[in-house]
């Protein structure tokens, strides 16, 4: 398994099926964009949001924010880059950044998580496993 770095980047085309009818992202979907970037950080350094659950740990969204810089459009090459704003506790921050093929941001963002004992149904510390990982 490798290390955690603070960011990551992942690149993908915008789906018809994102855009509203003038082929403009609906702005719903860049919840799941920085989502996305989320999972992929994870599933990179060997752990993964599945890993976590069947061991009892949950990782709700208690807070999302989302700024609107420029339009993404159907069929753009965009890049979500993620990073980890600060080595986790109870709870792991991010800020996303989406730009363009032009490397024009088009959205920025930031979003807090909590690592939920299931069966206690109460904030837990983030797993050691990935706190071992991470290069902060």
């Amino acid at each position: 398994m490798s290390n955690l770095t603070k960011h990551d980047e992942i690149q993908f085309r915008v789906r018809y099926g994102e855009t509203d009818q003038m082929g403009i992202v609906y702005h719903g979907n860049y919840a799941q964009y920085f989502e996305m970037g989320r999972t992929e950080w994870l599933r990179k350094s060997g752990c993964s949001y599945k890993q976590m659950e069947a061991e009892g740990i949950m990782l709700p969204v208690v807070s999302l924010s989302i700024n609107y810089k420029k339009s993404a459009r159907y069929d753009d090459l965009i890049k979500v880059k993620t990073e980890v704003v600060k080595k986790p506790t109870a709870k792991i921050e991010f800020h996303y950044e989406i730009t363009n093929e032009e490397g024009e941001i088009l959205t920025t963002g930031n979003s807090i998580l909590v690592f939920l004992d299931v069966a206690k149904n109460r904030p837990t510390r983030c797993p050691d496993y990935i706190l071992d990982k991470l290069q902060f």
